[in-house]
């Protein structure tokens, strides 16, 4: 009798944290804004520009989420989280959707019971360090400061790649990407330490990027990408397929320029679904209109259109595609069939 107790505890327990967790979908819409959880300033990521609107590679998530789930992608309010605050505003629903270069881990997956929707970015950390050092490679840091975000993976990839090379370090705390860069730019450490996409970022933000330069080393691996609650579905179906959206519209040729154009109908099957001119599917259980894909790249664009505008070679970061272009140029995206 009393195992019967503990089992009914256990699932009424579950049931009601599926309830809490659920109808995120039925909070936006009733809101009538989408609550997205950001970085606290990454130029390419998450950076207002010189009217104080955000722009950005993770802002660009939030509002193809917007457009896809209200039609609008300036229906979005933007929440800034370091890394120490961005889990709890999920969990605490203090935010619906997380696009924060997050790193895909098993801890954060299973233990914070969190839901990866996808990687939108493929990263690894490295180094930086200003030229004068005369640093050519991060196995000669040894002894050296270094300035580390608290509440991220670096952390402890720092401590494993240090020990499993015999060297020692000091640890300069920080608790956002601006604090680290102040505090790099005035010596009070020898190298910054974070993934390699926010290096180019920070060192893009100084007054003088020659001056410092990116160690070859890449120690990690950093599957970055949106994040959801567990519980709902719903929701994270809707993310997850926001996401591949973008990256099967870029594989397609569907771009923010002709997609009301393809949307009329192509001789592609696989295009009509993607775009509502063809039944598909399951789509009704999403709960999104039949044009939901057409409304978000035509206001924010496809993968590839994001990446440029935000990251590519013509800004400032100047980062190359690398393992982040299509499957057919020889990277990792790859989106699902729409079928």
């Amino acid at each position: 009798m009393k195992f019967m107790k503990s089992i009914a505890i256990v699932a009424t327990t579950l049931f009601a944290a599926g309830l809490a967790n659920a109808a995120t979908l039925d909070d936006v819409r009733k809101r009538g804004n989408l609550n997205c959880g950001i970085n606290t300033g990454l130029p390419g990521f998450a950076a207002p520009d010189d009217k104080g609107v955000w722009r950005g590679f993770d802002v660009d998530f939030c509002r193809a989420v917007a457009a896809a789930v209200l039609g609008s992608s300036d229906k979005v309010k933007y929440t800034n989280l370091t890394g120490k605050t961005r889990f709890t505003a999920l969990r605490s629903r203090e935010i619906d959707l997380l696009s924060r270069n997050t790193t895909w881990t098993f801890s954060r997956d299973v233990d914070l019971q969190l839901t990866f929707i996808g990687v939108n970015y493929y990263d690894g950390q490295g180094f930086m360090v200003p030229k004068k050092l005369g640093v050519t490679s991060a196995k000669q840091l040894g002894g050296a400061s270094v300035c580390i975000q608290t509440g991220t993976t670096t952390e402890l990839n720092l401590a494993d790649y240090f020990r499993s090379n015999n060297m020692k370090y000091q640890p300069v705390p920080v608790e956002t990407m601006s604090e680290a860069r102040t505090n790099y730019l005035a010596g009070r450490c020898d190298t910054y330490t974070t993934d390699a996409s926010g290096l180019a970022a920070s060192r893009s933000a100084t007054n003088n990027p020659a001056a410092h330069m990116v160690l070859p080393e890449i120690i990690s691996k950093e599957p970055l990408g949106p994040v959801v609650r567990q519980g709902d579905d719903q929701w994270a179906d809707i993310a997850r397929w926001t996401l591949n959206a973008l990256i099967a519209a870029e594989e397609m040729g569907v771009t923010s320029k002709n997609v009301k154009e393809m949307a009329k109908g192509t001789k592609n099957p696989e295009i009509n679904r993607l775009l509502g001119k063809e039944n598909l599917q399951g789509r009704e259980a999403l709960g999104l209109a039949a044009d939901w894909a057409v409304r978000m790249i035509s206001e924010v664009g496809n993968y590839g259109e994001i990446f440029e505008r935000n990251l590519g070679k013509s800004t400032k970061l100047g980062i190359a595609r690398g393992v982040n272009a299509q499957w057919k140029n020889g990277g990792l995206m790859y989106a699902p069939p729409f079928r």
